[in-house]
């Protein structure tokens, strides 16, 4: 028997029955679902950089999907604060990387 205690999406139970294995699964309460969550967000983040996988990437935006939900915010103002964000700070095509910030008094001119 193999001891897993994390989060898995809703058919893994039905797809390891239907393989003829048994498991056990318990539903969280929300405060520890939230916990389970950021421990899946962590494990999927980890997957992809081992791999490289974009498969990955899905897992990561599901879980990313699932704790929007869970905080009560629809994908619709999800995806608003998403764009807002980018077009205040940008997004990442430039391929940027800071490597460092002095203090100073030049201010914007």
């Amino acid at each position: 028997m193999i001891q897993y205690n994390k989060a898995v999406r809703d058919r893994i139970p039905d797809i390891i029955r239907a393989s003829g294995k048994e498991c056990e699964v318990k539903v969280l309460a929300k405060d520890e679902f939230v916990e389970a969550l950021a421990q899946k967000l962590q494990e999927e983040l980890d997957e992809y950089r081992q791999s490289g996988d974009v498969a990955e990437l899905a897992d990561l935006v599901e879980v990313v999907y699932a704790i929007v939900e869970h905080k009560g915010i629809s994908m619709a103002d999800f995806e608003r604060l998403r764009e807002e964000k980018l077009r205040a700070r940008g997004g990442f095509k430039k391929r940027l990387l800071l490597t460092w910030v002095r203090e100073g008094t030049a201010g914007p001119k």
